[in-house]
Parts: C-alpha cells; sequence; structure tokens
C-alpha cells in the first residue's frame, strides 16, 4: 500500500467523484482510477460504489478511510518536523469561514499568511458549501479542514476545541419606512408578528436569534432563508421582511434603519476551531499564531 493510493482514495471519498479528485490532486481522471483499482486489488475487497451520480464508500471504504487519513496526517506531521529544522513551513492550508466575519478581515490576514510562508497553498471552504458552522466543524473533525472560522454559541462540541475571537451584537435591520424605523430601541416582544429574512437552522446568528426568541417565549415567522449577510440587507430594503444582522453591516444611506434590541442576548460569537483529536500541522499552527497577533 502506497501513500499515493491513500491519497487518491481520500480524495476520490471526500468529493465524492473522481472527476473531481484528479481536480484536486492536479492528475488524469484515469490516473485516479488506476490507483484506486490498485489499491482494492491490493486489499482485496472494493472500496468504493460508483453510479452514474457519484461515488459512495462501501463498508470496508468506511472502515479504510479514517486509517488513511490518519497515515496521511503521520507524513504530514515527517514532513513539518524536517521543515521546522529547514526553517520553512510547507504544505496546505485548508480553512474553512463563514459569508461574514465580523471585525477580521480574512484576505488582509492570508494576505499576510501567504507573504511569511509562500511555500504553503491555501484552499478556503464556505460555510454556503457546507452547511454552516456545524458542516464547518464536521468537515474540521473528518480531517478535510485544519481549521475553521466558527459561530456556535455555547462549548464546542467533542473532537474539537475552540478559540473565541469576537461577539458583535444583532442589530434588528428594517427600511426606513417601516412602522418601528422612528424607536431608538425595540423589545424582542414587538417582533413577534413580523416575517423575518434569517440565515438557515444551523448558522450561527440563526441560532443565536432562535435561542433568544425560544428563551422569551416568542414564535416567529421566518420568511426567506439566506447565506450571505448582503443579501439580507437587500431582502429587507424591498420590504421582504425585517431582520437582525450583525452591528455595522449596513450603511447609513442604503435605505436601511438598524436598531438595538433591549431584553434579549443577541451577541453573535466567532471562533476559531481546531480538531481536538489530531494533531495540527505545521502551517495551521502558524495562521493561528498570526490570527492571535492580528486580534491583538
Amino acid at each position: 500500500m502506497e501513500l499515493r493510493q491513500l491519497e487518491c482514495f481520500v480524495a476520490v471519498a471526500e468529493e465524492s467523484s473522481f472527476t473531481r479528485a484528479a481536480a484536486r490532486l492536479h492528475v488524469v481522471q484515469s490516473a485516479v482510477s488506476a490507483t484506486i483499482a490498485a489499491l482494492e486489488g491490493e486489499l482485496h475487497t472494493r472500496l468504493l460504489e460508483r453510479t452514474s451520480r457519484r461515488v459512495t464508500l462501501t463498508d470496508a471504504g468506511h472502515a479504510l478511510l479514517p486509517k488513511a487519513r490518519a497515515a496521511l496526517d503521520a507524513v504530514r506531521d515527517a514532513r513539518d518536523a524536517v521543515d521546522d529544522v529547514n526553517g520553512g513551513v510547507r504544505g496546505t492550508l485548508r480553512v474553512g469561514t463563514l459569508s461574514s466575519l465580523g471585525s477580521i478581515d480574512l484576505p488582509t490576514l492570508l494576505g499576510r499568511f501567504h507573504r511569511e510562508h509562500p511555500a504553503v497553498s491555501v484552499r478556503l471552504a464556505t460555510a454556503a458549501s457546507c452547511g454552516g458552522s456545524p458542516g464547518l466543524l464536521e468537515a474540521l473533525t473528518e480531517g478535510r479542514l485544519d481549521l475553521a472560522f466558527v459561530s456556535i454559541p455555547g462549548s464546542p462540541p467533542p473532537g474539537v476545541q475552540w478559540t473565541d475571537l469576537t461577539t458583535t451584537p444583532l442589530d434588528l435591520v428594517v427600511p426606513a419606512g417601516h412602522r418601528l424605523a422612528a424607536q431608538s430601541r425595540v423589545a424582542l416582544g414587538e417582533l413577534a408578528d413580523e416575517a423575518f429574512v434569517d440565515f438557515p437552522s444551523g448558522y450561527g446568528n440563526r441560532a443565536v436569534t432562535d435561542r433568544a426568541f425560544a428563551t422569551a417565549g416568542l414564535q416567529r415567522q421566518v420568511a426567506i432563508e439566506i447565506t450571505a449577510i448582503g443579501d439580507g440587507a437587500d431582502f429587507v430594503r424591498h420590504g421582504l421582511g425585517v431582520a437582525l444582522l450583525p452591528r455595522g453591516s449596513t450603511g447609513p444611506d442604503d435605505g436601511l434603519i438598524a436598531l438595538p434590541i433591549t431584553g434579549a442576548d443577541l451577541n453573535w460569537p466567532i471562533s476559531l476551531a481546531t480538531p481536538g483529536n489530531r494533531t495540527s500541522s505545521a502551517a495551521a499552527r502558524a495562521f493561528e499564531r498570526l490570527v492571535d497577533q492580528h486580534l491583538r
């Protein structure tokens, strides 16, 4: 069994596609297919089920996947040890991120990281493509991400550790002609009959909002679900609902009014999550240090 075989197997398993795995590995699809066939022949079992639409793992494939990831992690750790001696950080950094990080400037962070560690390639995965913060955490625990910016109220789940970075209040955003627009602040109970523009279940700001309404014993109607904060402002502007959006996400001249909410915990947290069940790569550790320096 060769490392190249395990790399191909993990790539196909994570991408659920030979075509996407080949693109990820920068090889032709026929090479991936041949490598997987050789691995299955060596193990005398089928690891993947191929259909016209997608590729899924067999029972044997499910059993092999965590072992294959662990083997690749061990090789990465060995390379990191040598790179540390030689004074360099190399490899790939896989970062999960939300559509908005509040006061955290991710492009600036990544630009500085690239200047300091030019031999590291960076791959981004968004919450929208993974299913919100829970999807990012799942990718993290499965080894598909090295770290992730997430927003989940409460304590980290098993297999994950995180550092709290920032907290931003959620303000009520309404059109300028809304019945509440002239108030200086709004109580949560005044919103019970409103239609809301909000994020899908699983997104951090949706969890904060749902928890606040549940704590107050209030029901609410979510009329439209979005995955980007800018989209929320656009829907509100056109009268399709109100929204609870991070403070500062709307400007003063865009036809919207942002109002603070009283009597409710509507603080939106952002944390940097790392795996608690394996050693972080040298590139991930370097990025964590950079985030800490940036926020200080």
